[in-house]
């Protein structure tokens, strides 16, 4: 199992192609998502830029919470919840940006926090409706 952590990148597997293109290694991780090895978003972001495409930041955090300890599997089901939220916004990528363990009242309990990020050519992200045709036409192309 892969271990998450802060700076993981998860890339959707329809975006893959990119992948190619930026000869990144990753790493299947949950239904059609990937986790991206070796790079950080500092690098991953490094890396795009120098083909001249663009890994875009989502302001908006994504947060999910679980009751207990940190563990991989209850970090994996967060992480579920949060794809979900960034695919029906039709973003290609996910970044966690934080894994905080904390008590309440004696209880334990874990948020994580990530941001959406997206690959793209154009240096202005692309509106939602553009976002599907790409993800269609990657999906087409692919078979």
């Amino acid at each position: 199992m892969t271990n998450i952590q802060v700076g993981t990148v998860l890339v959707e597997k329809e975006s893959l192609y990119m992948a190619e293109v930026f000869a990144l290694e990753s790493e299947p991780y949950l239904g059609n998502w990937s986790v991206v090895k070796t790079e950080d978003s500092f690098a991953l972001d490094g890396k795009v830029h120098a083909a001249g495409w663009n890994f875009i930041f989502i302001a908006e955090e994504v947060k999910a919470m679980f009751w207990g300890a940190i563990e991989d599997s209850r970090i994996e089901n967060a992480l579920k919840r949060m794809l979900g939220k960034v695919k029906r916004q039709d973003f290609n990528c996910l970044e966690v940006t934080g894994i905080t363990a904390k008590r309440f009242c004696g209880i334990s309990y874990v948020t994580v926090s990530a941001h959406s990020r997206h690959i793209q050519q154009g240096w202005r992200l692309d509106d939602a409706e553009q976002r599907r045709a790409m993800r269609r036409t990657t999906e087409w192309a692919r078979g």
